[in-house]
């Protein structure tokens, strides 16, 4: 070797060396490698349950109390390695590899529960492109108790690269067996029922199937950590969406052959603007009398109920994924008709889509929608870029990139939503046309760490909650100065996410028997007009029913789809299973719903047939 090539990679001598020893301890410990291998699976499955249990004790008690569930865990471990061990052939490789993966997880599930109060499960690593906005909401704590865990198993992993175990090279054709075993085994336990529902039962894990948010986390409180993520994993499998049986066009011809109101349209001709305001995070924690919230924190939106009209709507989610509620109110379709996923904007057809802006589009509205936040978070631009509207109006903070047209403030993390309110007034002066607007609101998103008292989560959500009805109420007296009817229809998408053991749920004692308050949203209907108020339902009724509710109130032209949709409004008000899994499965929606946003769009549709039929051939 010249002296040039030795100055140019010094240290190749010692790593040379380091391999030659790492060689030798492959056959010197041979016999304790072998043990190495055969115990890392117990080894990697107790750290990441340790980490969960934050504490020796907890984890302790969880093996004597579940001592199957923690046998499941190990046997799924040692799956993974072998199959990581048949790939890779060197022992050290495959265990870091696991350790990385299972240590990311599980440390995951800790601040993802510590920040909204629900357990991580794999279809979230949807969100993993949105990482960055994440962070923003994340409550993310490295305390010392993390740091040692995590340098164990860091330890450990040095301590198996030094020693080198390694499967000899003449076994290839045994490698192969064992991965493909592996791979038939792990996919027998996510998709084929007959296989994994006697394993399950013969662990003893709870498959309670999981309707609400509190009895997935009383799952996760059975199963604990490893457990949950693949039992889980089957559940969302079977929960996956398919084309109904029964969809063909001559069943949807049948749903939808009803009889039109062909009543005069919009009141003699005057189409009112139309403003669809969901609040991020909105409750009324009043329902709780345990907590004597006061009503002055809630005065704008009384005052609000007080001039027009208030009831409760049937939120389709809590705590978190505000695009189900959106997508309820933007197709005034139910989720459930899906099969309730968490990110329903995942399974749309990439065409146009039959939301409501084409309707109103259709009539001569105006369409936009407002966020003020990250146009890429969800896909929204892209995905909504699709439903009809004319404009999209975002707010990056990250880059400082805009489409708002009012000055940006903000109040805690995000932008006040008095800009909202703002924006939405700009809309209405500068637009020639009658508008329809929709707008997801963000100054309510949680991390509520800011305030008076960084440690008061629920007192600071409160002054933020203040804070939206004062604008709130500045906002509807600006509306009364303009000299447009303007229907305004204001909810919250869901009560707040707080975070785990020391939240205000954990206080109230609500568990999945319980829960169904936190779904239930009030709302107000206001104008600044004499709006007709008497088609308004005096019950409770899901989300997707709301969008017709305000068509009734400016007296809009309906379809077959729509007089329909007003016929199940009064037939089967509400339809959620978060709210109330003993309602029976409506074959009727569920095909109405797959037929507008996944099938061929058989139903009356606003859209333009050669719209539509050019753009399912994009």
């Amino acid at each position: 070797m010249t002296n040039s090539t030795q100055r140019k990679f010094p240290d190749i001598g010692w790593i040379r060396n380091i391999n030659q020893k790492r060689d030798a301890n492959s056959e010197k410990f041979k016999t304790l490698n072998g043990i190495i291998m055969l115990l890392f699976p117990i080894f990697i499955s107790c750290m990441a349950e340790i980490n969960q249990a934050k504490s020796m004790g907890n984890f302790l008690t969880f093996v004597a109390q579940r001592p199957t569930v923690m046998l499941f865990d190990i046997i799924i471990a040692g799956m993974v390695f072998l199959f990581l061990l048949a790939i890779f052939r060197k022992g050290w490789i495959a265990a870091a590899v696991q350790s990385f993966v299972y240590m990311a997880l599980s440390i995951t599930e800790l601040f993802k529960y510590g920040t909204n109060g629900n357990h991580l499960i794999l279809s979230d690593m949807k969100l993993f492109r949105s990482v960055k906005s994440l962070k923003s909401f994340a409550y993310i704590k490295i305390t010392p108790r993390l740091v040692f865990l995590c340098c164990i198993v860091v330890a450990v992993a040095l301590v198996i690269f030094w020693l080198n175990p390694k499967l000899p090279r003449n076994i290839g054709m045994k490698r192969m067996i064992a991965a493909l075993s592996c791979v038939v085994v792990g996919t027998g336990l996510i998709v084929v029922p007959g296989f994994y529902n006697p394993v399950y039962n013969f662990f003893k894990l709870d498959t309670t199937a999981a309707t609400n948010a509190f009895i997935l986390n009383e799952k996760f409180d059975s199963n604990s950590f490893l457990a949950f993520i693949v039992q889980t994993a089957s559940e969302s499998f079977a929960n996956r969406l398919t084309e109904p049986d029964n969809y063909n066009e001559e069943f949807v011809d049948e749903i939808t052959d009803v009889n039109i109101d062909v009543s005069e349209d919009f009141n003699g001709g005057v189409k009112p603007n139309v403003l669809v305001i969901m609040s991020e995070s909105y409750a009324d924690f009043r329902v709780f009398d345990q907590l004597n919230v006061p009503d002055s924190i809630y005065e704008g939106f009384d005052k609000a109920s007080s001039e027009g009209i208030g009831g409760v709507a049937i939120s389709p989610t809590y705590a978190s994924w505000t695009v189900r509620s959106e997508f309820e109110l933007l197709f005034g379709l139910p989720v459930r008709g899906l099969n309730t996923p968490n990110m329903p904007q995942r399974d749309l057809a990439e065409r146009e889509q039959p939301a409501l802006a084409q309707y109103y589009k259709s009539w001569g509205y105006s369409t936009a929608y407002v966020h003020p936040f990250l146009s890429s978070f969800y896909s929204r631009s892209r995905i909504y870029g699709e439903f009809g509207f004319d404009k999209m109006i975002f707010h990056d903070d990250q880059t400082g990139k805009t489409d708002f047209t009012v000055p940006i403030e903000h109040y805690g993390t995000y932008v006040d939503d008095s800009t909202v309110y703002n924006q939405l007034l700009d809309l209405v002066k500068t637009t020639d046309q009658p508008i329809y607007i929709h707008t997801t609101t963000m100054q309510n998103h949680q991390p509520y760490n800011q305030g008076a008292d960084p440690t008061d989560e629920f007192g600071n959500y409160l002054d933020w909650i203040q804070h939206t009805n004062e604008g709130l109420t500045v906002f509807l007296e600006k509306l009364k100065e303009v000299d447009e009817p303007t229907l305004v229809f204001f909810v919250g998408d869901h009560f707040p996410s707080l975070r785990g053991e020391t939240s205000v749920y954990n206080q109230l004692d609500l568990n999945g028997d319980n829960c169904s308050v936190l779904y239930e949203q009030k709302y107000f209907i206001w104008s600044n007009y004499d709006a007709d108020y008497s088609t308004v339902p005096d019950k409770e009724v899901s989300f997707f029913y709301m969008p017709y509710v305000l068509m009734n109130i400016i007296d809009a032209p309906h379809d077959a789809f729509i007089e329909k949709m007003m016929n199940f409004m009064d037939t089967c008000p509400i339809y959620s299973t978060n709210f109330d899994s003993s309602i029976p499965e409506n074959d009727e929606l569920n095909v109405l719903t797959y037929d507008r946003v996944i099938g061929e769009v058989m139903s009356p549709c606003p859209i333009p047939e050669e719209v539509l039929e050019t753009s399912k051939n994009d």
